[in-house]
C-alpha cells in the first residue's frame, strides 16, 4: 500500500487509491484464510493423526504416534486474547517434518495433547478419551521459576543492540522513498555544514562529552532492549516435574507450553557469560529428541545459581559433577601447537598480501602489514592459552566436556543415550597422532577436538560398550 502511494503520489487521488488497494488485499487475504481454515481438517485415529488441507487441491498427511516426540502448545498475542492455541507435533526430524494445527480452542488443544500422549504410551484407542478424562495427575513439583525481580536482573545481563538493527532496516526504506543516500559522505558533509554545524563548532571538551553521552545512551538503550526482550520471552517462566516429564511454560505476548519426557533427555548444557559468571549466574539447557522452536535444546533454567541447577539435573537423571575418582583430561599438546601455528599462518598470509599490495600501489608504507603479524601472534598465544581450559572426563554414566575461560561451558552427555561415536582425523592429525571425537546427539553433535588418538579410541570403545549393553526399552517408562 505504501509502495502504491509513492508510485502514484503525483495524482490528487493517490491516497484513496492506495487505501482501496490495501482494503482489497486485506479482504482477499482474509477470504483465502477463511476458506483454508474451513477446508483444514484433522482426525485422531487409532494409530496415527491424519491432517487434510487445501482449497482447490487436497493434500493429506498422516503421522504415526510412534514418530511423535513431543506435543507443545503455543499462543501468540491475538490467538491468546481469543482463547485459541496452536498445537505443534515434534517428529524429531530437525523441524522439517513438523506438524502444526492452527488454531484450536484452549480446552481442545489440551485434550488433544493428552489424547495423543495417551495413545502414544499404549493406551487402548477405544478407551483413550475416557482415560484422559478420568486420570487426574498428581500436583506438579515446581523445579524452577522466575519472578519479576529475577527477570529484571536477567534482562540487565541480556544487553542487546537489536533496536539499532531495526533502525538500520528502516533507514533502507527511508533511502528508497525519500531519495537520499545515507551512506553518501557528501550527504553527511552537507548536514554538518548546515543543521549540524553547531556540533562541529563545539570545542574538543564538548565533543568528548558528546561522545561519552552517546556511549552512555547506547548502553542505556541496549540494556532496555535486553530487559524488554527478556520479559517478552520469559514472563511467567515455570519449570515443573509432572508424571509425563518436564513441563515448561513461559512468554508474555507469545505463550508456549512444552512437555519434555525425561527419558528422551540425552544431554545437558550449562553455560554462562563472562560478566554474569562473576555474580554466580548460569543457564541450563537439555538436549532432547524434540526441538524447542527449531533449536536442538530446551531452556529449563536460563538464569539461575548453580545450587538451583543441581536439583533439575538430578530430576533429569544427570549430574553436573563427575563421580569421585573421575579424572579430567586435556587434549594433545601437539594439537595445541598445531592450532597456534595455523592461526599465525593465516595472518602471515594476510600480512604478505597486504605488504605486496601496499608496495605495488604505494598507497602506504608496507610496514602496516606488521599489524597483521602482531594480530596473528596474539591469536596464536590465545589459542595456546585457551587449551589449558579444555577438559574432558568419562564417568560411569556420563561423559563430561568442559571448555572456556571467561565464559566456561559444561556439556554432560549420557553414555547410553548417545546416538553415534565417530573418530575424525585430518591429514595433519594423522601425522601428529591426535583426533576429534564426534558424538551424535539429537539435532547436532558434541565434539572434542585434539584428543590423543589412544584416548579417543578408549573413549569410543567405552561409550559404544555402554550403548551396546543397554536395553533401550527399559529407558522408556
Amino acid at each position: 500500500m505504501v509502495a502504491a502511494y509513492f508510485a502514484m503520489r503525483e495524482f490528487p487521488w493517490a491516497i484513496f487509491a492506495a487505501l482501496g488497494i490495501g482494503v482489497v488485499v486485506a479482504l482477499l487475504t482474509a477470504g483465502l484464510s477463511y476458506f483454508s481454515w474451513r477446508r483444514f481438517t484433522y482426525l485422531v485415529g487409532d494409530t496415527d493423526i491424519r491432517v487434510e488441507s487445501g482449497i482447490l487441491s487436497r493434500a493429506a498427511r498422516s503421522v504415526p504416534y510412534e514418530r511423535i516426540q513431543d506435543v507443545s502448545l503455543e499462543q501468540a498475542l491475538i490467538p491468546r486474547i481469543l482463547g485459541l492455541v496452536q498445537v505443534r507435533f515434534e517428529t524429531g526430524a530437525g523441524g522439517k517434518d513438523e506438524l502444526a494445527l492452527s488454531y484450536l480452542a484452549e480446552a481442545e488443544g489440551e485434550r488433544l495433547r493428552e489424547v495423543v500422549k495417551a495413545r502414544k504410551d499404549g493406551v487402548v484407542a477405544s478407551a483413550a478419551d475416557d482415560e484422559v478424562d478420568a486420570v487426574v495427575e498428581s500436583p506438579a513439583e515446581i523445579l524452577f521459576a522466575m519472578n519479576g525481580k529475577r527477570l529484571l536482573t536477567f534482562g540487565l545481563f541480556e544487553f542487546s543492540l537489536a533496536v539499532f538493527a531495526v533502525l538500520a532496516g528502516l533507514f533502507q526504506y527511508v533511502e528508497t522513498f525519500a531519495s537520499i543516500e545515507l551512506t553518501d559522505p557528501d550527504f553527511w558533509a552537507g548536514w554538518i555544514a548546515g543543521p549540524g554545524s553547531w556540533l562541529a563548532n563545539l570545542g574538543p571538551v564538548a565533543q568528548i562529552l558528546g561522545v561519552i553521552s552517546g556511549l552512555v545512551t547506547l548502553v542505556i538503550v541496549g540494556s532496555i532492549t535486553g530487559i524488554v526482550r527478556t520479559f517478552l520471552r520469559d514472563w511467567g517462566f515455570r519449570l515443573e516435574r509432572t508424571e509425563k516429564g518436564f513441563r515448561r511454560r513461559r512468554g508474555l505476548l507469545t505463550k508456549t507450553d512444552v512437555v519434555m519426557p525425561v527419558h528422551r533427555v540425552q544431554a545437558l548444557k550449562m553455560g554462562t557469560g563472562f560478566l554474569r559468571r562473576r555474580f554466580g549466574w548460569h543457564g541450563l539447557k537439555v538436549v532432547s529428541l524434540a526441538q524447542d522452536s527449531g533449536a536442538a535444546s530446551h531452556d529449563v533454567a536460563p538464569f539461575a545459581q548453580v545450587g538451583e541447577l543441581r536439583p533439575i539435573a538430578k530430576a533429569a537423571g544427570f549430574s553436573l559433577d563427575p563421580s569421585e575418582g573421575t579424572d579430567w583430561h586435556r587434549g594433545s599438546r601437539k594439537f595445541r601447537t598445531d592450532s597456534a601455528i595455523i592461526e599465525f599462518a593465516v595472518f602471515l598470509v594476510i600480512a604478505i598480501g597486504l605488504a605486496t599490495g601496499l608496495t605495488i600501489s604505494n598507497a602506504a608504507s608496507p610496514a602496516f602489514a606488521l599489524i597483521a603479524l602482531a594480530a596473528g601472534g596474539l591469536f596464536a598465544l590465545r589459542q595456546m592459552f585457551l587449551w589449558r581450559f579444555d577438559f574432558n572426563a568419562l564417568g560411569a554414566q556420563y561423559f563430561f566436556v568442559k571448555r572456556g575461560w571467561l565464559a566456561p561451558k559444561l556439556d554432560v552427555a549420557s553414555r547410553v543415550k548417545l546416538q553415534s561415536v565417530e573418530i575424525i582425523q585430518g591429514p595433519i592429525a594423522k601425522r601428529r597422532g591426535y583426533a576429534t571425537l564426534k558424538l551424535g546427539l539429537a539435532g547436532g553433535t558434541l565434539e572434542v577436538e585434539g584428543l590423543p588418538l589412544e584416548r579417543a579410541r578408549a573413549l569410543r570403545s567405552a561409550i559404544l560398550g555402554s550403548i551396546a549393553g543397554t536395553d533401550f526399552s527399559e529407558l522408556t517408562p
